[in-house]
C-alpha cells in the first residue's frame, strides 16, 4: 500500500477497520489460550481420546464469554469468515482469520505467540464423527443421522416387530428401564440379535436408566361405572345404537369396554327379542333389546345413554312378562383426577397418601385444599417459598407459598383450558429448586448389571452435577463395564446451566453422547426459550466433539395417531443437525420410522450445522473471578 498521506479516506477507513478487527481477533486468541490455565484441573483428567476436544471446548467457552456480534459484522464487511462455524475447531479458525487480516493489512503488529491448534481446521468434523461412531455405531448407508427407537413391552414377544424396525432403518434400540423388567428387556435384546443375523445388519442397544422419579402419587378411586351411548349425527338423531354385552360376573372379559358383569339367572333365560330393563345410576329408566345370545353372554342394543354401577338391578322381559333378573356385578374402581384452576390451593404431600379434590362445606366454604402426593421425599427438604412448580408437562403451573416438613402448599397460577385434571403418575418439574439427591439410585445400579451384560450404552436421567457422573463412572468400574458408553440426558434447568462442567466430567470416559430431552427442558426453561436452548446445547457439544441425540416427542402425532402435524415435520427436519434422532413408541411407529428416515435423507442434501450469530452465552461461565470476567468484557 502507499503511505497513509497519499491514501483516500476510504482506504484509510479500510486500514482502520482491518487493524481494529485484527486486534479484536488477537484478544480472542489470547483469552482462548489463557483459559487453559483456568480449566487445568478439568483438562488433566479427561480420557486420552478427548484431550484435544476438551481443550477445544475450553477455547470455545473463552470466545462465548463475550458478545462478538459487532466483530462478526465487521469481519463480514471485509469478506472474511464471521467465526460463525468455529465450534469444532476454535483455535484454527481464529488463527486463519488472524493470518488473513495480517496479509490484508500488511500489518506491522508484533509477532504473536505461536500455538499449535488443538484441532486443525479440517479435523473438527472428523473427530466428532469418530466419537459418534464409537458410541452410536457406524453411519447408515443412506444418511448421516442415526435413528433410535424406544421399545414397547410387546416387542419382547413379537419377533417380527423388531425385525421390521431393523429392516426399516433403526440403528439404536432404546430400552426404557422405567418400565418392564430385566426378563422382558432380555427377550427384547434376544429378538434384536436374531434379527441382526437374519438381515445382516447391526444395531446398538441403549438402556435408559429411570433415575429419581419426580411424579405425582395415586389419586383416590371412585365406584366403578360403565357408560354406554348411541352414535348420533350433528342434529342429535341416533344413527347407530349402543351395544352392550352382559357376561357372567368374574369372567376375563368383565373389565373391557361396554361389557357388564352380572349375577343372577338373566343370562340363562335370555333369548333374542327379549328386553333388559333397568334404572341407571341417575334413576333413569332404560330398556335394551337382546339381539344375540351365547352360552355365557348376551348382546343387547339400546338407543339411550345410560350409566350402571355395581348392584344396579336388571330385569329380563319377554313380551309383557318378567322372566328373569340379575344385578350388576363387581366393576373395577376408577381413579379420580384432581380438578384445578387458577387461584386454587394444592397441597403436595409426602408419603403414600392418596390424592383427592378439595373439600367444601354445605355453604361452599373451603374445608380442606386439594392434595396430591409426590414420589420423591428429597423434594420436601429442598423446596422454598416463592419457587415455581409445573405439573403434567406444564399443563398446570403454580407457585409454592408455604413449606412444612411433610407437605408444601401451591397456589395454582395456570391450568390449561382454564381448569385441568391432574392424575397420578404425572411429571413434576421444580425448575427453581436445587434438589440435593443423587441421579443414580439403588434401582439404577441394579439395572446397570443388566446393561453391562446386554447393552452398548446407558442413558443417565436427571443428571445435574459432575458428581452424578463420577458416581456412574464408579459404578461402571465396579461392574467392569467401562465398555458402556454414557449418554447424558439434559432435561432440567440445572443440567443446562451446568452443561460445560458436565461435558468436562463425562469426557473422563472413553465414549459419550448428550441427549436433549426437550420436553422437560421446555417446561423448566419455558417453551419460548426452547429453540434458543437447543441451539446452545448443539453448539457446546460440537465444540466438545460430543454427539447429540435429538429426543422427546419427535413426530409424536404420527407415532400415536397416524398423522403428523406440520410443526412436527419441521421439527423432525431439524434433527439432521444432531448425530441421532430418537422416536418414542406408538401404534404407528413403523410408518413413523419410514417417514423420519425419508425426511432426514432429503434434508441432508440441504442442511448442515449452520452459521450463527454469537452473542454472549451465559452458560459459558463456570465459577470464575468476577473482576476477570469484567476485564474480558472490556477488552473485546
Amino acid at each position: 500500500m502507499a503511505s497513509e498521506q497519499n491514501q483516500s479516506p476510504n482506504e484509510l477507513s479500510l486500514i482502520s477497520l482491518v487493524r481494529r478487527v485484527a486486534l479484536a481477533v488477537e484478544r480472542l486468541r489470547e483469552d482462548a489460550m489463557a483459559i487453559e490455565d483456568e480449566f487445568d484441573d478439568e483438562l488433566r483428567i479427561v480420557a486420552p481420546g478427548f484431550t484435544a476436544s476438551a481443550r477445544n471446548l475450553a477455547h470455545y467457552l473463552a470466545v462465548r464469554r463475550v458478545d462478538i456480534r459487532v466483530l462478526q459484522r465487521e469481519l463480514g464487511r471485509l469478506g472474511l469468515s464471521s467465526l460463525g462455524r468455529m465450534e469444532a475447531h476454535v483455535m484454527a479458525s481464529l488463527d486463519n482469520v488472524a493470518d488473513v487480516l495480517r496479509l490484508l493489512g500488511k500489518s506491522t503488529f508484533p509477532d504473536r505467540v505461536k500455538v499449535a491448534p488443538t484441532i486443525m481446521f479440517h479435523e473438527g468434523d472428523q473427530v466428532l464423527a469418530r466419537h459418534a461412531k464409537a458410541i452410536l455405531g457406524p453411519l447408515p448407508r443412506d444418511r448421516k443421522t442415526r435413528i433410535m427407537v424406544t421399545m414397547p413391552s410387546e416387542a419382547a414377544a413379537d419377533p417380527s416387530f423388531i425385525s421390521n424396525l431393523l429392516a426399516q432403518g433403526m440403528n439404536i434400540m432404546r430400552i426404557n428401564c422405567a418400565h418392564d423388567n430385566a426378563e422382558v428387556w432380555g427377550r427384547m435384546v434376544g429378538q434384536l440379535r436374531r434379527a441382526e443375523k437374519t438381515l445382516g445388519r447391526s444395531c446398538k442397544v441403549c438402556c435408559d436408566l429411570a433415575g429419581p422419579k419426580l411424579r405425582t402419587g395415586a389419586v383416590e378411586s371412585i365406584e366403578g361405572v360403565v357408560k354406554w351411548r348411541p352414535q348420533r349425527n350433528a342434529f342429535g338423531r341416533t344413527i347407530a345404537p349402543a351395544l352392550v354385552r352382559f357376561v357372567k360376573d368374574g369372567s376375563e372379559a368383565a373389565n373391557e369396554g361396554n361389557i357388564v358383569p352380572v349375577q343372577g339367572d338373566l343370562l340363562d333365560k335370555a333369548r333374542e327379542g327379549d328386553f333388559v330393563e333397568l334404572h341407571d345410576a341417575r334413576g333413569r329408566a332404560r330398556t335394551l333389546e337382546v339381539i344375540a345370545v351365547s352360552a355365557d353372554a348376551c348382546l343387547c342394543q339400546g338407543v339411550r345413554t345410560a350409566y350402571v354401577i355395581e348392584g344396579t338391578r336388571l330385569h329380563l322381559r319377554r313380551k309383557t312378562k318378567r322372566i328373569g333378573k340379575a344385578r350388576v356385578g363387581v366393576l373395577p374402581t376408577m381413579p379420580q383426577a384432581v380438578l384445578l384452576k387458577p387461584g386454587d390451593t394444592l397441597d403436595v404431600v409426602k408419603g403414600d397418601i392418596l390424592g383427592r379434590n378439595a373439600v367444601f362445606d354445605d355453604a361452599g366454604n373451603l374445608v380442606e385444599a386439594a392434595r396430591i402426593a409426590c414420589s420423591l421425599e428429597e423434594a420436601f427438604v429442598s423446596v422454598r417459598e416463592g419457587e415455581r412448580i409445573f405439573l403434567d408437562d406444564g399443563k398446570i403451573a403454580g407457585t409454592i407459598r408455604k413449606v412444612l416438613p411433610d407437605r408444601f402448599a401451591v397456589e395454582i397460577t395456570h391450568a390449561a383450558g382454564g381448569a385441568a385434571k391432574l392424575r397420578g403418575e404425572k411429571g413434576i418439574n421444580l425448575p427453581d429448586t436445587d434438589i440435593d439427591m443423587a441421579a443414580l439410585g439403588a434401582t439404577d445400579i441394579e439395572n446397570l448389571a443388566f446393561a453391562a451384560r446386554y447393552a452398548d450404552m446407558v442413558a443417565m436421567s436427571f443428571v445435574q452435577r459432575p458428581q452424578d457422573i463420577e458416581d456412574l463412572l464408579a459404578a461402571l468400574d465396579r461392574l467392569d463395564a467401562s465398555h458402556l458408553g454414557i449418554v447424558l440426558k439434559i432435561e432440567t434447568k440445572n443440567a443446562f446451566s451446568r452443561l460445560p462442567s458436565l461435558l468436562f466430567a463425562v469426557m473422563r470416559h472413553s465414549s459419550a453422547a448428550v441427549m436433549v430431552a426437550r420436553g422437560d427442558l421446555g417446561v423448566e426453561l419455558g417453551f419460548e426459550r426452547l429453540s434458543e436452548v437447543q441451539e446452545e446445547i448443539l453448539w457446546m457439544c460440537e465444540a466438545a466433539h460430543i454427539p447429540v441425540i435429538w429426543a422427546t416427542q419427535v413426530l409424536e402425532s404420527l407415532a400415536k395417531g397416524g398423522m403428523p402435524s406440520r410443526a412436527e415435520v419441521t421439527d423432525a427436519a431439524m434433527g439432521v443437525r444432531a448425530e441421532c434422532v430418537m422416536l418414542n413408541k406408538g401404534p404407528y411407529i413403523m410408518q413413523t420410522l419410514r417417514f423420519l428416515r425419508d425426511v432426514l435423507t432429503r434434508m441432508e442434501t440441504h442442511h448442515e450445522k449452520k452459521t450463527a450469530m454469537l452473542r454472549r452465552l451465559s452458560i459459558s461461565d463456570l465459577p470464575v473471578n468476577e473482576k476477570e470476567n469484567a476485564r474480558r468484557l472490556e477488552r473485546v
